[in-house]
């Protein structure tokens, strides 16, 4: 039976009993409503450690004030049977006033441009809260490796970064972006859409494999790559675009030429919904 943990002493200890049988342990960090994409993670996971900790958390410090804090799905008796379908040892659910104390003043933040680019221009503190959590996960769960999705490549970027300096004896594994059959990204704020903002939504991943094939075919401008791919977006009428653009996979900073490993991503307002896609070049 899959152990629901909702202390964080309960973790630690669970965790301390493992390592000292010798064990190894995986870490799948997540806010919850749990989709194909997690579940892909979790088998990951599975597959390269000897035990795996998923996180069940909707972290407030990553929502601005007028965000979607409140709304966002959750469905944890949903979330036990995915998790425990594949293989998941223990799921760490526990409440904000467990995570945060009520005057907590510490944060884990990049203070690089990394956090400044891309979804950051409208989200200025989103990647201080993401860091913040993530270090009270690994403190916490002390894991061998963790996995994330390469759908938030931001995120998987600025964690690698963090992960880095501060020292973290830990394996950070990206996995590839599941998508539904159609294309579209998995993604948990994919249940916000209505039909006809479902059908628009498709227009993102049209909008990688447009890319894709631009640069397969020899397009190395990387102003051109992105006009096609922004034309392509701005016609469809239910959508606005956040931001289309070709950065340094690492640093995140733009760049003019399309190389190995340059990341294309996008972030696109179908309706309401706020929808994030990416793809990195291979060139």
């Amino acid at each position: 039976m899959m152990i629901i943990a909702t202390k964080i002493s309960e973790v630690r200890e669970q965790v301390r009993a493992w390592k000292a049988e010798g064990l190894t342990v995986g870490l799948v960090p997540t806010m919850g409503y749990l989709h194909e994409g997690h579940a892909s993670l979790v088998d990951r996971a599975v597959a390269e450690c000897d035990r795996v900790v998923a996180s069940d958390f909707v972290n407030p410090t990553q929502f601005a004030p007028g965000e979607d804090l409140e709304s966002y799905p959750r469905d944890f008796e949903h979330d036990c049977a995915l998790l425990e379908q594949h293989g998941c040892d223990m799921v760490f659910y526990p409440e904000v006033s467990e995570m945060y104390e009520q005057d907590a003043a510490t944060y884990v933040e990049i203070l690089s441009d990394m956090p400044k680019q891309l979804c950051g221009k409208t989200r200025p503190t989103h990647f201080r809260g993401v860091c913040t959590v993530v270090a009270k996960l690994f403190n916490i769960v002390t894991p061998d490796k963790a996995f994330f999705g390469q759908k938030d490549a931001q995120q998987l970027a600025i964690i690698r970064r963090m992960v880095r300096d501060m020292s973290y004896g830990i394996e950070i594994v990206g996995c590839p972006i599941i998508r539904e059959e159609d294309g579209l990204a998995k993604s948990s704020r994919n249940t916000y859409l209505n039909a006809e903002e479902r059908q628009a939504a498709l227009v993102l991943s049209k909008a990688v494999r447009l890319g894709q094939e631009l640069v397969k075919s020899g397009e190395r401008d990387a102003q051109k790559v992105v006009g096609e791919m922004v034309s392509l977006i701005e016609g469809e009428p239910l959508t606005r675009i956040d931001y289309v653009s070709a950065v340094d996979g690492i640093t995140m900073e733009n760049v003019t030429e399309i190389t190995d490993g340059t990341l294309v991503a996008m972030a696109v307002y179908v309706g309401k919904t706020r929808l994030i896609d990416n793809f990195i070049a291979e060139v």
